[in-house]
């Protein structure tokens, strides 16, 4: 593999350690643990992994010998940076464990457990893609184990290689599923724990116990880079209004964080949008208002950061979905029959007035894309719907009427952007790749100790490194039953912004300065090498965290 000079460079980084995974490691137990919600239903489904402590490793005078681990190891879902140094880390654990232990990675996701495709992990592979972005080591995939025969099958290769421990690299889905098939290893005595570790760029896979999930320091960085570039020329060209719309469907995390590094003249958070019950016309309005206030001191210029899944937090816009999802499940035929001019009307026509009229108003290209793109299991794809778009084109439509009322003496013009996979691969900040080696390395710590239906956690992450407590969280401590797809399932609890916690509370404090005044931050690109205060910083969303509590 060809390299450049910074590849070269960031491949000698010795990721930082927790004290407490520098040499020998005492494992402390908590008290036994409940599920944050549904507690009979979960400990009903999960008997043999319910209740366990919390677990904390400490630095230890003792040395144990433990026997040589054979591990497999999966990543699961969509990319995130720092990967490779999970996997890394738990190389490098596993091996500090026992120097003849052995890593097998399953490759392009879980399908490569069911369908017994594999690669043996060796110190030169490895080496490869320390402190690298990506998930190319094995690849990644979106098969979800789910079903006994997976399992079954699952557990075909691992005898077969002679795996004792499996561990899973994914979201709160993956790392769920990783929980179910802890679960029923252990029913049947299949003799492999199975632990979890927690990635997700969107932030939405965080607790008490897991402060922060991997990638998500390093894409916010990445995309407050961008972000801030594009300030920057809006604040040169001082002629549009650029509408940036971020990955973040179901939670507005990754906006909040790039707005409290780059101070935007307007960030919507899609959780305050639903608790005050707003209409897709009050963020319009409260979008347009900001633009004529500002053109009204002669600055015809601005930006605006829109969550991905904003659509869906609006209340009434949630309802409309709802019934379109409804209606055309049952008249998808004859709806395709309607001629294409007419479908619009014929959508109209069929929906309760409410839906009806908030249908007629969004723009032709929003409205098609509601009623014809629809996903296996025939909801509306509202990841597609191009957002800030749909805003920018209501916002112009709305400042002409308050143009001819008097309201809006200014000029406006929108430029898009949508920043999503280019933050997905990016080379690890030094935060995500000390945490990221951390939480591999804690996965073996957690495997050697016989210990499954696991989370890694790492936890106190705005303290230098040496500082931070590793440990496992029961994954069933994190999970609540929600209905999925028509039946009630056991899933790890989705965090959304908390509008009590401190990062809202200091967003929702400054964002009127940031409307009316142009603060802009340039936060400049990610720094590898330096003063510990340039590279090492953690996410302003952590610091505000720790400090609020």
């Amino acid at each position: 593999m060809k390299k450049s000079a910074l590849q070269t460079a960031r491949a000698a980084y010795r990721p930082k350690l927790p004290k407490a995974l520098q040499g020998q490691v005492s494992v402390k137990e908590g008290a036994p643990t409940e599920s944050v919600a549904d507690q009979a239903d979960i400990q009903k489904l999960f008997p043999n992994t319910y209740g366990m402590p919390v677990l904390s490793f400490e630095p230890s005078s003792e040395t144990k010998n433990y026997p040589a681990i054979t591990a497999g190891v999966i990543l699961s879902g969509g990319q995130a940076p720092g990967g490779h140094n999970v996997i890394a880390g738990l190389f490098d654990g596993l091996k500090a464990v026992n120097p003849d232990s052995r890593l097998y990675g399953f490759l392009l996701g879980p399908a490569g457990l069911i369908e017994h495709n594999y690669i043996e992990l060796t110190a030169d592979i490895i080496d490869e893609y320390r402190n690298t972005g990506g998930f190319d080591i094995i690849g990644s995939g979106r098969t979800k184990l789910e079903t006994v025969e997976q399992f079954d099958k699952g557990l075909e290769i691992l005898k077969k290689l002679g795996i004792q421990a499996l561990v899973i690299i994914g979201g709160d889905d993956s790392n769920t599923n990783a929980c179910v098939l802890a679960e029923y290893y252990k029913k049947i005595d299949a003799g492999v724990q199975v632990i979890g570790c927690p990635k997700t760029i969107d932030g939405d896979l965080k607790n008490e116990m897991i402060e922060t999930s991997f990638g998500f320091d390093t894409a916010c960085k990445v995309y407050s880079e961008v972000i801030g570039n594009i300030q920057r020329d809006c604040n040169s060209a001082k002629k549009y209004w650029h509408f940036i719309k971020l990955m973040g469907r179901s939670a507005s995390h990754i906006a909040l964080e790039c707005a409290l590094q780059t101070q935007p003249n307007i960030c919507i958070i899609s959780e305050e949008v639903e608790e005050k019950n707003m209409s897709l016309d009050d963020v319009v309005k409260y979008i347009a208002d900001i633009v004529a206030a500002r053109a009204a001191e002669g600055n015809n210029f601005g930006t605006v950061l829109i969550p991905e899944g904003l659509i869906e937090f609006i209340p009434a816009m949630k309802k409309l979905i709802a019934e379109l999802n409804d209606f055309l499940a049952h008249n998808g035929a004859e709806f395709a029959a309607v001629a294409k001019e007419e479908q619009r009307q014929y959508i109209i026509d069929h929906l309760t007035p409410e839906n009806a009229a908030i249908y007629a108003s969004l723009p032709e290209g929003v409205a098609r894309q509601l009623s014809l793109d629809r996903d296996p299991h025939g909801n509306v794809q509202v990841s597609l719907i191009e957002t800030e778009k749909l805003l920018s084109e209501m916002v112009g439509k709305k400042l002409a009427d308050m143009k001819k009322a008097g309201e809006f003496k200014g000029k406006f013009s929108a430029q898009h952007h949508f920043f999503g996979y280019e933050g997905r691969c990016a080379a690890p900040s030094n935060f995500d790749a000390d945490y990221c080696y951390s939480l591999g390395y804690t996965a073996s710590v957690l495997i050697a100790e016989g210990k499954t239906g696991y989370m890694s956690s790492v936890r106190r992450t705005t303290l230098p490194a040496e500082e931070w407590i590793a440990g496992g969280v029961p994954v069933t401590m994190m999970m609540n039953m929600e209905r999925r797809h028509g039946e009630m399932k056991p899933v790890i609890q989705k965090a959304l912004v908390r509008l009590d916690a401190a990062p809202f509370r200091y967003f929702a404090s400054q964002r009127d300065v940031w409307a009316k005044e142009t603060c802009y931050v340039y936060p400049g690109p990610i720094q590898y090498f330096g003063p510990t205060e340039v590279c090492d910083p953690t996410t302003k969303t952590l610091v505000l965290e720790a400090e609020g509590k």
